[in-house]
């Protein structure tokens, strides 16, 4: 039976966008580029683009609705409502929250990294979005080790990302105000957050055979695993060697080049592309892109960036909207080892936005489906919708 029959509309077909219409059935594209019987739900997608559901491999931005504030938390199970909703409004229907697991206390510490996993795995099948766990490892984090690797066997890690921002910690103990604001993130004081850094700087020399066998659990269990901000072809290679085979943030061109030349992923984040370059001065990812040295956009901190992104790449020439629109869908997907999503195709999951393209760097989401089910909708005028469509929404 057919649930859902989008009409009208162009739609992103192996990178090209053509007339076809697309229809679901259950959770699964039955069809595209077919004539359709009529089904329960019909759009009227005219003057609409049907692109695939954006996967987004790498977003933190859920932290500000756990901790709007410093100090200030909330309950992480209304958080992840929240982030969810977010998620969805802005078209990203399969999200891998990163979890940033570090030495330090508070926010990103080890109480909350146990709450998240928990959380996540008990509301997934309430949330609109596929919420998946990317589990981002900071290497100093030694004594969190045991349990990460429990955690990889049992399947509990979605991705795995191996983070060092020890160096940069320590340059900004010399700054008072970025000091205070990573005391107040882990709530402690600035002396104890001082002690703390000086300690646990001097277990350095057990940070390799931490990351070896971690990297080793996670070959084990299948887990795709990254490695954060590599600064160099060596060290590139150094992670490859452990299998640990997606570049996130490589912060130099070499070391971009080495890993695509290895045919790896390569994530930037999509915020880099709308503001025109990074926040913290280094590489430019419309730059990295244009060289074919960018396979993946992130939403990092911000969850509109990724749609933004696309058609910023597209309205600035640097890529067709179908080829760009792969960096935030297919190719984020195949990184992660999904093959059933990040495109429209028969057979693929039914992840589909509808989206009003008429203001070329302020595309406006009309509709998503996630998973066969209309889970957000807006700009009801422009919807063509059948009886039964509040049904489906309200079943959503």
């Amino acid at each position: 039976m057919t649930d859902i029959v989008i009409r009208g509309g162009r739609t992103l077909v192996e990178q090209e966008l053509v007339e076809a219409s697309v229809a679901i059935s259950g959770k699964t594209i039955s069809a595209v580029q077919s004539p359709a019987a009529r089904a329960g739900v019909e759009i009227d997608a005219k003057g609409l683009l049907a692109l695939p559901g954006i996967v987004d491999l790498h977003g933190d931005a859920f932290e500000r609705q756990m901790m709007p504030r410093p100090g200030v938390g909330f309950p992480i199970d209304v958080a992840l409502v929240d982030s969810d909703r977010q998620a969805i409004a802005n078209g990203i229907t399969t999200v891998f929250h990163a979890t940033t697991w570090s030495w330090e206390p508070g926010l990103r510490g080890a109480d909350n990294a146990r709450k998240l996993i928990d959380a996540i795995e008990a509301q997934r099948p309430h949330l609109a979005a596929d919420t998946r766990f990317h589990l981002r490892q900071e290497t100093y984090n030694i004594d969190a080790e045991e349990t990460i690797i429990e955690w990889l066997k049992a399947g509990r890690i979605d991705l795995l990302a191996f983070n060092d921002h020890m160096s940069s910690i320590a340059a900004d103990m010399a700054r008072p105000q970025k000091r205070a604001q990573m005391a107040e993130r882990a709530g402690l004081n600035a002396d104890e957050f001082n002690e703390l850094v000086k300690r646990i700087v001097t277990r350095k020399d057990e940070v390799p055979g931490s990351i070896a066998r971690l990297a080793a659990a996670g070959v084990a269990s299948g887990t795709p695993m990254l490695s954060h901000d590599d600064s160099s072809p060596e060290m590139r290679r150094a992670f490859r060697a452990m299998g640990v085979t997606i570049a996130e943030f490589p912060i130099n061109v070499p070391t971009a080049q080495e890993a695509a030349q290895a045919g790896e992923y390569i994530v930037f984040g999509a915020p880099n592309v709308v503001r025109g370059g990074s926040h913290t001065g280094w590489t430019k990812a419309a730059d990295m892109i244009a060289q074919g040295l960018c396979s993946v956009l992130a939403s990092d901190y911000y969850y509109p960036a990724q749609l933004l992104a696309a058609f910023r790449l597209a309205a600035d020439h640097v890529l067709p909207l179908g080829r760009a629109w792969s960096l935030i869908s297919e190719k984020p997907a195949r990184a992660a080892g999904m093959t059933d999503r990040g495109r429209i195709a028969d057979g693929a999951r039914a992840d589909i936005l509808l989206v009003d393209p008429a203001e070329a760097l302020r595309p406006r989401i009309v509709a998503v489906i996630a998973a066969g089910r209309i889970v957000h909708l807006t700009d009801i005028e422009r919807v063509q919708r059948t009886g039964t469509v509040s049904q489906s929404i309200a079943a959503a």
